[in-house]
């Protein structure tokens, strides 16, 4: 490592941990310009390629969904609003012209909703799977299933999607992104209370434990699909100006309002970790196209009981097998 390297790393790694304003639209740009700044994708790199990403009628998800279609992806916008997903299709096919795009509907935090979907819409093929459906309802919510929103939406809902899409993702060195939030480095993860039954609700905390939840199980959904040839990944955006901050967090935006990244600053990592090559190597979290420790403080560490007794959890709700079998007709490579 030479000397700007060397001094690019230190400089990255205050900014990482200082949270403000490495967080902001200020880390990303001073980062984009530090030695060592990993290369743009290359133009068309994603032709022929099938992606996913869920919630993408605003905000992240969109602008996910449109950079994705820039590279060239046949990207599916999995919705729950049909109508509202059609209106962006036009807007994206609008800034880019020859888009390959198609909305599919699906609520991830209903479970049957995502068995619906794989069994009867879902692509035969698919190359990336971004799950990105997010939402902080005010009070404790339940899905349909009657599980916390939260958990449901983040964890639940995105795990059986994947697990029920791995005919789909075999044999095609496929990557699943999960776009977490560093508001996760705030909370441990509560093995003991998943479904937010015990103390005082708040969706910030409970939004920010089934984040924690998303990457305490990254290294195990990794190994588990692996013999698919499938990589896990998680990615953070940083402080992004979205439609969801200003409904969920109006104080927050109206205080740090001119410093929030754009969208598409927030998705820069996601569209980057989607479609780099050579791909890079599973089960770590991601935050301005660099791998980031996932704890900041020791009291939110994980212990490995811990995060098996999470993950017992999760494969019980959702009735899934201790092993994994290959998929019928698919080889792994």
């Amino acid at each position: 490592m030479n000397a700007a390297e060397t001094l690019a790393t230190g400089i990255d790694r205050a900014l990482d941990r200082t949270i403000a304003p490495g967080y902001t639209k200020v880390g990303l740009a001073v980062r984009s310009r530090l030695a060592g700044w990993p290369a743009d994708p290359a133009p068309d790199c994603m032709r022929d390629k099938v992606a996913l990403v869920t919630g993408a009628t605003s905000g992240l998800g969109l602008a996910t969904a449109e950079g994705l279609a820039r590279l060239g992806a046949h990207v599916h916008l999995v919705v729950r609003d049909e109508a509202k997903g059609a209106e962006v299709c036009r807007q994206i096919a609008a800034r880019v012209p020859g888009a390959s795009l198609q909305v599919d509907r699906c609520d991830v935090a209903d479970l049957e909703d995502v068995r619906r979907y794989v069994a009867e819409a879902a692509p035969a093929g698919v190359d990336v799977l971004i799950h990105n459906a997010g939402a902080m309802p005010p009070e404790r919510t339940e899905s349909p299933q009657g599980h916390e929103l939260t958990m449901a939406l983040h964890v639940l809902g995105p795990v059986l999607m994947t697990e029920l899409l791995r005919p789909a993702l075999a044999g095609r060195s496929a990557r699943v992104i999960l776009v977490t939030s560093g508001g996760m480095y705030a909370q441990r993860m509560r093995d003991d209370d998943p479904e937010y039954l015990l103390g005082e609700y708040s969706p910030t905390t409970a939004y920010a434990r089934s984040k924690r939840a998303q990457v305490e199980l990254l290294s195990v959904l990794d190994q588990r699909w692996v013999s698919d040839g499938v990589t896990v990944h998680a990615t953070h955006p940083g402080w992004a100006d979205t439609p969801g901050v200003g409904e969920s967090l109006p104080l927050f935006r109206k205080v740090t309002g001119p410093l929030l990244r754009s969208a598409e600053q927030g998705a820069d990592t996601t569209v980057w970790l989607a479609s780099v090559m050579p791909a890079p190597s599973g089960g770590r979290l991601w935050h301005d196209r660099r791998p980031r420790n996932t704890h900041l403080s020791n009291r939110t560490r994980t212990g490995r009981d811990q995060r098996e007794r999470m993950w017992t959890w999760v494969r019980d709700q959702l009735d899934l097998p201790k092993k994994v079998a290959r998929p019928k007709g698919k080889s792994a490579r």
